[in-house]
């Protein structure tokens, strides 16, 4: 199964549209994961329609309609891999002993909010994934988002794509 990873997609405040790029991948993922910070509809209704399967949650930029649509975690098996995906973890000091104790049956958490690609394994095996932001660089070198795929109930291939300057 291959996955699509974003999150902090912040359309239509941070840029007109996703990239070309990332909706190219939308047809070789199995399931597309969003992280929150959609900020509009059109991108959830978007991504809904040309996407195998999506799963999102919502985010602290996300408003009524938003959040009437999206959880705040979601939670699924992915043949035999616990994944959960929420917006916010708090700050990076700390991050891996608070994740593991807040979601101790997961074995993935794929998080969003602060636009930096992350990738780290808890000691107690909690592999924590944040994808950054396809439209909003923030302080990073390149805007960003991730694929991977899950093979016999594990996490493969975990890939961090880097998007080319705009314009």
């Amino acid at each position: 199964m291959r996955l699509l990873l974003m999150s902090d997609t912040h359309l239509p405040k941070r840029a007109k549209e996703l990239p070309a790029q990332l909706l190219a991948e939308l047809p070789r993922a199995d399931l597309v994961i969003h992280a929150g910070d959609w900020v509009d509809t059109a991108t959830l209704d978007l991504l809904e329609s040309l996407s195998g399967g999506l799963v999102g949650v919502h985010g602290n930029n996300d408003g009524p309609d938003l959040r009437a649509r999206l959880p705040e975690v979601a939670r699924l098996d992915l043949d035999g891999l616990r994944l959960g995906v929420v917006h916010e973890t708090g700050a990076a000091q700390g991050r891996e002993r608070r994740c593991a104790e807040r979601f101790p049956d997961l074995d993935v958490l794929v998080f969003g909010h602060s636009h930096i690609p992350w990738d780290t394994t808890t000691d107690t095996g909690l592999r924590l994934l944040n994808p950054g932001s396809p439209t909003d660089r923030r302080r990073q070198p390149y805007r960003t988002y991730m694929t991977a795929a899950v093979t016999d109930g594990r996490l493969t291939d975990v890939r961090l794509h880097r998007l080319p300057p705009r314009g």
